[in-house]
């Protein structure tokens, strides 16, 4: 039980932060976009000095009962940084040392999390500014990986025509003529082809 408080504390904390962007701000989430190692922090466990806005942060964190943690930055294969934070009421030295003595394992939980949130998140599916539908733009990736419709057909499970209609579709909204020119585009967004 006193587990769920937690989370639901947590949760309207950081609908606060979101709102008041603490993001910009908070050392925690500063110090997690530079990926690197797991770390602890805490308003009171040392470390660098603290701006008396940050300090006034870590206060209203404390307000829902999140006062000390161990987060664990992930860098993903597009660069892209997240983390995962598991969070106390105060700093016990129980977790503490559970926190360190299960630290790697409590990383491959964290990667573990994100992978499957990311597959449920919907993905950035704009091309030149132009939003594709989710089929629409993963048929033009697999076309940019080089698969004819009949490869791609067999690895999504859908007919060749229907990935011709998607390619199709995707071609007529990014105004181009041909596939090539599609995959063109999708490679000059920078986006992760493979």
């Amino acid at each position: 039980n006193g587990g769920r408080c937690l989370i639901g504390m947590a949760a309207g904390f950081t609908s606060e932060s979101a709102e008041n962007q603490y993001e910009k701000l908070d050392p925690v989430v500063l110090r997690a976009r530079n990926g690197g190692c797991p770390f602890h922090w805490g308003s009171n466990l040392g470390g660098d000095k603290m701006s008396p806005a940050q300090q006034q942060l870590f206060d209203e964190a404390a307000q829902f009962s999140i006062c000390c943690g161990l987060t664990i930055p992930i860098v993903d294969l597009r660069g892209r940084i997240a983390a995962v934070t598991f969070a106390a009421d105060e700093p016990r030295p129980v977790f503490l040392r559970v926190a360190e003595r299960y630290e790697q394992a409590l990383q491959l939980m964290a990667a573990c999390f994100h992978r499957c949130v990311r597959r449920k998140l919907p993905s950035d599916r704009t091309v030149d500014g132009i939003s594709l539908t989710s089929r629409e733009y993963e048929c033009l990736r697999w076309a940019a990986r080089g698969n004819s419709a009949w490869v791609t057909g067999r690895i999504l499970g859908i007919k060749p025509r229907t990935i011709a209609f998607h390619l199709d579709n995707a071609k007529k909204k990014l105004g181009v003529r041909t596939q090539n020119q599609a995959i063109a585009l999708l490679g000059s967004e920078g986006s992760s082809i493979l």
